[in-house]
């Protein structure tokens, strides 16, 4: 991913593995597929895309993308990401991170995180067969268990 704005010009579009937002074009594609967005739902989107990694406050997303004062009280957000959600199916909760009690990140995809804790797992589990530790029952009167090594 490249950030939006780069030595001073900006960025045209935005590509990952699964999300491609072409900023000019307003054109979103997830698995290379064009969603189908509502304008508000697109430049809600983008806003995000364009902040990627950092957390924007609930204030100002409804500040910059909608216009509405900090002052107002509205579902709005909360409407727009749940749509947004929908339309990222499997992949919602990855890219819209909500931020409790203040706003939400977008998170750019990297396969590597979704496979980290299987890895870990079975490294651990691999690790653990072919190590030399080897418990054996203590013949003391307590009874536990003493790992040799």
């Amino acid at each position: 991913m490249q950030s939006f704005q780069e030595g001073g010009r900006q960025v045209q579009s935005y590509d990952d593995e699964h999300l491609a937002v072409d900023f000019r074009e307003k054109i979103v594609l997830l698995d290379q597929t064009p969603m189908t967005l509502r304008f508000m739902e697109y430049e809600l989107l983008a806003f995000l895309v364009q902040h990627a990694g950092e957390i924007v406050p609930r204030d100002a997303l409804l500040q910059q993308v909608w216009g509405y004062s900090t002052k107002l009280r509205t579902r709005t957000l909360d409407v727009h990401v749940l749509r947004l959600r929908r339309k990222l199916g499997p992949y919602a909760e990855r890219y819209i991170e909500t931020i409790a009690g203040v706003g939400y990140r977008f998170q750019p995809f990297h396969a590597a995180q979704f496979f980290q804790a299987a890895v870990k797992k079975s490294d651990f589990t691999a690790r653990l067969r072919s190590s030399r530790v080897k418990s054996q029952p203590c013949t003391n009167r307590s009874n536990s268990l003493i790992v040799l090594v």
